[in-house]
Protein backbone atom coordinates (compact mmCIF):
# COMPACT_ATOMS: atom_id res chain seq x y z
CA UNK A 1 0.00 0.00 0.00
CA UNK A 2 3.10 2.35 0.87
CA UNK A 3 4.62 1.49 -2.48
CA UNK A 4 1.34 2.56 -4.37
CA UNK A 5 0.96 5.96 -2.92
CA UNK A 6 4.22 6.76 -3.01
CA UNK A 7 4.30 5.48 -7.08
CA UNK A 8 1.61 7.96 -7.80
CA UNK A 9 3.03 10.85 -6.03
CA UNK A 10 5.76 10.46 -8.16
CA UNK A 11 3.12 11.08 -10.90
CA UNK A 12 0.84 13.53 -9.05
CA UNK A 13 4.16 15.66 -8.12
CA UNK A 14 5.68 15.44 -11.69
CA UNK A 15 2.69 16.54 -13.14
CA UNK A 16 1.67 19.43 -10.90
CA UNK A 17 5.12 20.96 -11.01
CA UNK A 18 5.02 20.30 -15.19
CA UNK A 19 1.88 22.89 -15.21
CA UNK A 20 3.18 24.88 -12.74
CA UNK A 21 6.54 25.43 -15.18
CA UNK A 22 4.22 25.73 -18.16
CA UNK A 23 1.94 28.29 -16.71
CA UNK A 24 4.19 30.63 -15.15
CA UNK A 25 7.24 30.21 -16.94
CA UNK A 26 6.66 29.28 -20.50
CA UNK A 27 8.52 26.04 -20.92
CA UNK A 28 7.04 24.49 -22.87
CA UNK A 29 9.54 21.08 -23.83
CA UNK A 30 8.68 20.31 -19.68
CA UNK A 31 6.00 17.76 -21.20
CA UNK A 32 8.36 16.36 -23.86
CA UNK A 33 11.01 15.54 -20.95
CA UNK A 34 8.36 13.87 -19.15
CA UNK A 35 7.68 11.86 -21.93
CA UNK A 36 10.74 11.04 -23.02
CA UNK A 37 11.91 10.55 -19.52
CA UNK A 38 9.38 7.10 -19.60
CA UNK A 39 10.34 5.71 -22.74
CA UNK A 40 14.08 5.94 -21.71
CA UNK A 41 13.32 4.45 -18.39
CA UNK A 42 11.46 1.34 -19.13
CA UNK A 43 14.24 0.57 -22.14
CA UNK A 44 16.85 1.05 -19.55
CA UNK A 45 14.44 -1.12 -17.07
CA UNK A 46 14.64 -3.84 -19.71
CA UNK A 47 18.21 -3.02 -21.22
CA UNK A 48 20.31 -1.63 -19.07
CA UNK A 49 19.24 -3.58 -15.95
CA UNK A 50 17.05 -6.57 -16.45
CA UNK A 51 19.07 -8.26 -19.28
CA UNK A 52 22.69 -8.12 -18.30
CA UNK A 53 20.97 -8.72 -14.39
CA UNK A 54 20.08 -12.44 -16.07
CA UNK A 55 23.04 -13.74 -17.38
CA UNK A 56 24.54 -13.32 -13.23
CA UNK A 57 21.46 -14.49 -12.08
CA UNK A 58 21.50 -17.72 -14.10
CA UNK A 59 25.32 -18.19 -12.88
CA UNK A 60 25.22 -17.26 -9.25
CA UNK A 61 21.32 -19.78 -8.89
CA UNK A 62 23.82 -22.12 -10.84
CA UNK A 63 26.53 -22.18 -8.16
CA UNK A 64 23.90 -21.84 -5.50
CA UNK A 65 22.18 -24.48 -6.28
CA UNK A 66 25.73 -26.61 -6.29
CA UNK A 67 26.43 -25.33 -2.86
CA UNK A 68 23.22 -26.21 -1.36
CA UNK A 69 23.71 -30.14 -3.07
CA UNK A 70 27.38 -30.29 -1.49
CA UNK A 71 25.80 -28.74 2.20
CA UNK A 72 28.32 -25.99 2.17
CA UNK A 73 24.73 -23.72 2.39
CA UNK A 74 23.94 -25.47 5.41
CA UNK A 75 27.71 -25.45 7.03
CA UNK A 76 27.23 -21.43 6.48
CA UNK A 77 23.31 -21.88 8.28
CA UNK A 78 24.90 -23.61 11.50
CA UNK A 79 28.01 -21.51 11.62
CA UNK A 80 25.46 -18.15 11.81
CA UNK A 81 22.42 -19.77 12.79
CA UNK A 82 22.73 -18.50 16.82
CA UNK A 83 22.64 -15.31 15.51
CA UNK A 84 20.23 -15.75 13.06
CA UNK A 85 17.63 -17.59 14.84
CA UNK A 86 17.55 -14.56 17.29
CA UNK A 87 17.82 -11.73 14.61
CA UNK A 88 15.23 -13.92 12.00
CA UNK A 89 12.86 -16.29 14.37
CA UNK A 90 10.94 -17.36 11.65
CA UNK A 91 13.54 -19.01 10.27
CA UNK A 92 13.75 -22.37 10.99
CA UNK A 93 17.27 -24.05 12.68
CA UNK A 94 19.50 -24.64 10.01
CA UNK A 95 17.55 -23.73 7.30
CA UNK A 96 19.39 -23.33 3.83
CA UNK A 97 17.70 -19.36 3.82
CA UNK A 98 20.64 -18.60 7.25
CA UNK A 99 23.39 -19.48 4.92
CA UNK A 100 22.07 -17.62 1.75
CA UNK A 101 21.81 -14.66 4.05
CA UNK A 102 24.88 -14.53 5.22
CA UNK A 103 26.55 -14.96 1.94
CA UNK A 104 24.42 -11.92 0.58
CA UNK A 105 25.60 -9.82 3.25
CA UNK A 106 29.09 -10.76 3.08
CA UNK A 107 28.87 -9.93 -0.63
CA UNK A 108 27.57 -6.66 0.21
CA UNK A 109 29.78 -5.81 2.68
CA UNK A 110 32.51 -6.46 -0.19
CA UNK A 111 31.00 -4.19 -2.50
CA UNK A 112 30.47 -7.00 -4.59
CA UNK A 113 27.23 -5.91 -6.12
CA UNK A 114 26.71 -8.85 -8.84
CA UNK A 115 27.63 -11.50 -6.79
CA UNK A 116 25.45 -10.06 -3.81
CA UNK A 117 22.21 -9.27 -6.09
CA UNK A 118 21.83 -13.28 -7.53
CA UNK A 119 22.50 -13.97 -3.68
CA UNK A 120 19.54 -11.94 -2.27
CA UNK A 121 17.32 -12.79 -4.67
CA UNK A 122 17.67 -16.34 -3.81
CA UNK A 123 18.24 -15.64 -0.21
CA UNK A 124 14.47 -13.68 -0.75
CA UNK A 125 12.99 -16.57 -2.66
CA UNK A 126 13.98 -18.76 0.20
CA UNK A 127 12.68 -16.54 2.78
CA UNK A 128 9.17 -16.35 0.56
CA UNK A 129 8.79 -20.46 0.49
CA UNK A 130 8.57 -20.17 4.53
CA UNK A 131 5.87 -16.68 4.06
CA UNK A 132 2.61 -17.84 4.76
CA UNK A 133 0.87 -15.08 3.07
CA UNK A 134 2.54 -15.03 -0.03
CA UNK A 135 1.61 -11.25 -0.96
CA UNK A 136 2.80 -9.93 2.33
CA UNK A 137 6.06 -9.17 3.39
CA UNK A 138 6.94 -11.64 6.54
CA UNK A 139 9.05 -10.48 9.24
CA UNK A 140 11.93 -11.87 8.22
CA UNK A 141 11.85 -10.52 4.74
CA UNK A 142 11.18 -7.24 5.98
CA UNK A 143 14.39 -7.51 8.09
CA UNK A 144 16.56 -9.05 5.38
CA UNK A 145 15.52 -6.15 3.33
CA UNK A 146 16.02 -3.15 5.81
CA UNK A 147 19.56 -5.04 6.38
CA UNK A 148 20.20 -4.52 2.48
CA UNK A 149 19.08 -0.93 1.92
CA UNK A 150 21.22 0.18 4.60
CA UNK A 151 24.00 -0.46 2.65
CA UNK A 152 27.25 -1.89 4.65
CA UNK A 153 29.78 -2.17 3.02
CA UNK A 154 33.13 -2.34 4.07
CA UNK A 155 35.50 -0.68 1.35
CA UNK A 156 34.22 1.83 -1.01
CA UNK A 157 35.95 1.05 -4.12
CA UNK A 158 34.33 2.50 -6.72
CA UNK A 159 33.64 5.98 -4.72
CA UNK A 160 37.61 5.84 -3.68
CA UNK A 161 38.42 5.36 -7.86
CA UNK A 162 35.66 7.74 -9.25
CA UNK A 163 37.57 10.40 -6.63
CA UNK A 164 41.15 9.21 -7.88
CA UNK A 165 39.87 10.15 -11.65
CA UNK A 166 38.48 13.95 -10.87
CA UNK A 167 41.73 14.53 -9.06
CA UNK A 168 41.35 14.07 -5.46
CA UNK A 169 44.97 15.07 -3.74
CA UNK A 170 43.96 11.74 -0.95
CA UNK A 171 41.03 9.67 -2.63
CA UNK A 172 41.10 7.15 0.52
CA UNK A 173 39.96 10.22 3.16
CA UNK A 174 36.85 9.50 2.70
CA UNK A 175 36.94 5.97 3.79
CA UNK A 176 36.58 5.81 7.52
CA UNK A 177 33.63 8.38 7.31
CA UNK A 178 31.57 6.19 5.38
CA UNK A 179 32.45 3.81 7.15
CA UNK A 180 30.83 5.41 10.56
CA UNK A 181 28.02 6.16 7.92
CA UNK A 182 26.86 3.20 7.04
CA UNK A 183 27.33 1.77 10.53
CA UNK A 184 25.11 4.49 11.45
CA UNK A 185 22.63 3.36 9.21
CA UNK A 186 22.58 -0.34 9.37
CA UNK A 187 22.23 0.09 13.36
CA UNK A 188 19.08 2.77 12.95
CA UNK A 189 17.34 -0.06 10.50
CA UNK A 190 18.39 -3.14 12.54
CA UNK A 191 17.18 -1.27 15.78
CA UNK A 192 13.97 -0.42 14.13
CA UNK A 193 13.00 -3.50 12.84
CA UNK A 194 13.91 -5.10 16.02
CA UNK A 195 11.96 -2.54 17.62
CA UNK A 196 8.62 -3.29 15.76
CA UNK A 197 9.31 -6.89 15.52
CA UNK A 198 9.97 -6.98 19.03
CA UNK A 199 13.13 -8.62 18.94
CA UNK A 200 15.26 -8.10 22.03
CA UNK A 201 18.43 -6.78 20.63
CA UNK A 202 19.92 -7.01 24.24
CA UNK A 203 19.61 -10.92 23.84
CA UNK A 204 23.80 -12.22 24.75
CA UNK A 205 23.74 -13.69 21.58
CA UNK A 206 23.04 -10.81 19.45
CA UNK A 207 25.32 -8.31 21.71
CA UNK A 208 28.19 -10.79 21.19
CA UNK A 209 27.57 -11.04 17.25
CA UNK A 210 27.13 -7.44 16.78
CA UNK A 211 30.18 -6.16 19.07
CA UNK A 212 32.31 -9.01 17.10
CA UNK A 213 31.03 -7.05 13.71
CA UNK A 214 31.67 -3.72 14.93
CA UNK A 215 35.18 -4.77 16.07
CA UNK A 216 36.02 -6.12 12.98
CA UNK A 217 35.16 -2.95 11.25
CA UNK A 218 36.97 -1.25 13.76
CA UNK A 219 39.86 -3.33 13.18
CA UNK A 220 39.71 -2.37 9.17
CA UNK A 221 39.20 1.06 10.00
CA UNK A 222 42.50 0.65 11.88
CA UNK A 223 44.35 -1.33 8.91
CA UNK A 224 43.25 1.47 6.38
CA UNK A 225 43.78 4.82 8.27
CA UNK A 226 47.18 5.89 6.63
CA UNK A 227 47.71 2.89 4.00
CA UNK A 228 47.93 4.44 0.42
CA UNK A 229 45.18 4.43 -2.26
CA UNK A 230 46.82 2.39 -4.69
CA UNK A 231 47.63 -0.46 -1.52
CA UNK A 232 43.89 0.01 0.07
CA UNK A 233 42.67 -0.60 -3.82
CA UNK A 234 45.21 -3.40 -4.48
CA UNK A 235 44.06 -5.31 -1.32
CA UNK A 236 40.60 -4.84 -1.87
CA UNK A 237 40.38 -5.92 -5.37
CA UNK A 238 42.54 -9.09 -4.71
CA UNK A 239 40.65 -9.72 -1.24
CA UNK A 240 37.36 -9.50 -2.57
CA UNK A 241 37.65 -11.44 -6.01
CA UNK A 242 39.51 -14.65 -3.93
CA UNK A 243 37.04 -14.87 -1.53
CA UNK A 244 34.47 -14.92 -4.59
CA UNK A 245 36.85 -17.64 -6.58
CA UNK A 246 37.15 -19.63 -3.00
CA UNK A 247 33.54 -19.73 -2.59
CA UNK A 248 32.70 -21.20 -6.28
CA UNK A 249 35.61 -23.58 -5.89
CA UNK A 250 34.66 -24.89 -2.27
CA UNK A 251 31.35 -25.23 -3.92
CA UNK A 252 32.91 -27.47 -6.23
CA UNK A 253 35.19 -29.84 -4.18
CA UNK A 254 32.18 -30.07 -1.89
CA UNK A 255 30.21 -31.44 -5.01
CA UNK A 256 33.26 -34.03 -5.65
CA UNK A 257 33.37 -35.35 -1.70
CA UNK A 258 29.66 -35.65 -1.65
CA UNK A 259 29.50 -36.77 -4.84
CA UNK A 260 27.22 -35.27 -6.40
CA UNK A 261 26.85 -34.49 -9.96
CA UNK A 262 27.62 -30.64 -10.12
CA UNK A 263 27.16 -29.98 -13.72
CA UNK A 264 23.54 -31.06 -13.65
CA UNK A 265 23.14 -29.20 -10.14
CA UNK A 266 24.31 -26.05 -11.91
CA UNK A 267 21.95 -26.89 -15.01
CA UNK A 268 18.95 -27.17 -12.54
CA UNK A 269 19.51 -23.97 -10.27
CA UNK A 270 20.50 -21.93 -13.54
CA UNK A 271 17.06 -22.17 -15.11
CA UNK A 272 15.63 -20.28 -12.10
CA UNK A 273 17.78 -17.31 -13.57
CA UNK A 274 15.17 -15.93 -16.30
CA UNK A 275 12.47 -16.91 -14.76
CA UNK A 276 12.94 -15.19 -11.36
CA UNK A 277 14.00 -12.07 -13.98
CA UNK A 278 10.88 -12.05 -15.70
CA UNK A 279 8.63 -11.87 -12.89
CA UNK A 280 11.21 -8.92 -11.76
CA UNK A 281 11.06 -6.47 -15.16
CA UNK A 282 7.24 -5.17 -14.59
CA UNK A 283 8.01 -3.90 -11.29
CA UNK A 284 11.77 -2.42 -12.12
CA UNK A 285 9.91 -0.74 -14.94
CA UNK A 286 6.94 0.76 -12.35
CA UNK A 287 9.63 1.69 -10.11
CA UNK A 288 12.36 3.10 -12.74
CA UNK A 289 9.74 5.09 -15.03
CA UNK A 290 8.04 6.85 -11.59
CA UNK A 291 11.21 7.87 -10.64
CA UNK A 292 12.09 8.98 -14.02
CA UNK A 293 9.14 11.29 -14.33
CA UNK A 294 9.69 12.92 -10.65
CA UNK A 295 13.31 13.86 -11.98
CA UNK A 296 12.49 15.13 -15.21
CA UNK A 297 9.73 17.63 -14.02
CA UNK A 298 12.11 19.16 -12.03
CA UNK A 299 10.51 18.47 -8.25
CA UNK A 300 13.96 17.61 -7.14
CA UNK A 301 15.08 20.76 -7.92
CA UNK A 302 12.45 22.37 -6.17
CA UNK A 303 12.87 20.19 -3.23
CA UNK A 304 16.18 20.64 -2.71
CA UNK A 305 15.59 24.47 -3.28
CA UNK A 306 12.81 24.58 -0.81
CA UNK A 307 15.38 22.91 1.78
CA UNK A 308 17.74 25.12 1.04
CA UNK A 309 15.76 27.87 1.75
CA UNK A 310 14.11 26.25 5.23
CA UNK A 311 17.52 25.60 6.79
CA UNK A 312 18.61 29.46 5.80
CA UNK A 313 15.75 30.57 7.51
CA UNK A 314 16.84 28.41 10.61
CA UNK A 315 19.89 30.18 11.00
CA UNK A 316 21.64 26.78 9.87
CA UNK A 317 25.28 26.28 8.18
CA UNK A 318 24.17 25.62 4.84
CA UNK A 319 27.17 24.62 3.14
CA UNK A 320 25.93 21.04 3.33
CA UNK A 321 23.30 21.80 0.84
CA UNK A 322 24.54 21.56 -2.28
CA UNK A 323 25.59 17.65 -1.87
CA UNK A 324 22.17 17.15 -0.91
CA UNK A 325 20.59 16.16 -4.58
CA UNK A 326 22.87 12.56 -3.99
CA UNK A 327 21.13 12.21 -0.93
CA UNK A 328 17.64 12.76 -1.85
CA UNK A 329 18.73 10.82 -5.36
CA UNK A 330 20.88 7.34 -3.79
CA UNK A 331 17.25 5.94 -1.87
CA UNK A 332 15.98 6.23 -5.20
CA UNK A 333 18.45 5.53 -7.97
CA UNK A 334 22.49 4.14 -7.56
CA UNK A 335 23.55 5.36 -10.93
CA UNK A 336 21.26 9.00 -10.58
CA UNK A 337 23.27 9.53 -6.99
CA UNK A 338 25.99 8.59 -8.15
CA UNK A 339 26.18 10.82 -11.74
CA UNK A 340 24.99 13.48 -8.94
CA UNK A 341 28.03 12.62 -6.86
CA UNK A 342 30.22 12.86 -9.84
CA UNK A 343 28.63 16.52 -10.66
CA UNK A 344 29.45 17.89 -7.30
CA UNK A 345 32.84 16.62 -7.57
CA UNK A 346 33.40 17.81 -10.90
CA UNK A 347 31.39 21.54 -9.98
CA UNK A 348 33.06 22.33 -6.59
CA UNK A 349 36.05 19.82 -6.84
CA UNK A 350 36.83 16.40 -5.44
CA UNK A 351 38.66 17.75 -2.52
CA UNK A 352 35.83 20.67 -1.47
CA UNK A 353 33.17 20.33 1.21
CA UNK A 354 30.55 19.28 -0.90
CA UNK A 355 32.44 16.88 -3.21
CA UNK A 356 33.42 15.01 -0.10
CA UNK A 357 30.05 15.07 1.54
CA UNK A 358 28.19 13.62 -2.10
CA UNK A 359 30.75 10.49 -1.46
CA UNK A 360 29.51 10.36 1.82
CA UNK A 361 26.19 10.01 1.06
CA UNK A 362 27.25 7.40 -1.62
CA UNK A 363 28.13 5.57 0.37
CA UNK A 364 26.11 5.99 3.56
CA UNK A 365 23.23 3.45 2.37
CA UNK A 366 21.75 2.10 -0.84
CA UNK A 367 18.59 2.44 -3.63
CA UNK A 368 15.58 1.36 -1.09
CA UNK A 369 12.90 2.08 -3.84
CA UNK A 370 15.32 -0.23 -6.51
CA UNK A 371 16.16 -2.96 -3.88
CA UNK A 372 12.13 -3.03 -2.78
CA UNK A 373 11.19 -3.50 -6.26
CA UNK A 374 13.84 -5.41 -7.13
CA UNK A 375 13.42 -7.95 -4.49
CA UNK A 376 10.06 -7.95 -3.24
CA UNK A 377 8.99 -7.89 -7.13
CA UNK A 378 10.90 -11.60 -7.65
CA UNK A 379 8.93 -13.16 -5.31
CA UNK A 380 5.28 -11.50 -5.63
CA UNK A 381 5.17 -9.19 -2.55
CA UNK A 382 2.26 -6.63 -3.02
CA UNK A 383 2.30 -5.29 0.60
CA UNK A 384 5.54 -4.42 1.90
CA UNK A 385 4.16 -3.47 5.41
CA UNK A 386 6.47 -0.63 7.17
CA UNK A 387 9.82 -2.29 4.92
CA UNK A 388 10.14 0.67 3.11
CA UNK A 389 9.74 3.11 6.16
CA UNK A 390 12.45 1.15 7.84
CA UNK A 391 14.99 1.38 4.74
CA UNK A 392 14.19 5.20 4.65
CA UNK A 393 14.77 5.43 8.26
CA UNK A 394 18.10 4.05 7.78
CA UNK A 395 18.72 5.97 4.90
CA UNK A 396 18.10 9.16 6.91
CA UNK A 397 20.22 8.28 9.66
CA UNK A 398 23.17 7.91 6.69
CA UNK A 399 22.53 11.18 5.96
CA UNK A 400 22.39 12.82 8.84
CA UNK A 401 25.45 10.99 9.70
CA UNK A 402 27.18 11.69 6.66
CA UNK A 403 26.07 15.34 7.28
CA UNK A 404 27.76 15.64 11.14
CA UNK A 405 31.11 13.52 10.05
CA UNK A 406 31.61 15.66 7.12
CA UNK A 407 31.88 18.71 9.09
CA UNK A 408 34.25 16.54 12.10
CA UNK A 409 36.57 15.78 9.39
CA UNK A 410 36.50 18.21 6.39
CA UNK A 411 34.73 21.39 7.64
Amino acid sequence: MVLNYIWIGFFVVAFIVAIFLYLFTGDTEVFKRIIDSTFDASKMAVMDVALPLTGVMTLWLGLMNIGEKAGAVNFLARIVGPFFNRLFPDIPKNHPASGQLLMNFSANMLGLDNAATPLGLKAMNSLQELNLNKETASNAQIMFLVLNTSGLTLIPISIIAQRAILGAANPTDVFIPILIATVVSSLVGLIYVAFKQKINLADPVILAWLCGIIAFIGGIILLFDKMPKERVETISKVASNLILLIIIIGFIVGALIKKVNAYEAFIDGAKEGFSTMIKVIPYLVGMLVGIAVFRASGAMDYLIDGLAWCFKAAGLNTDFVPALPTAFMKPLSGSGARAMMIESMSKYGADSFVGRLSCLFQGAADTTFYIVALYFGSVGIKRTRYAIQGGLIADLAGVVTAVIIAYLFFG
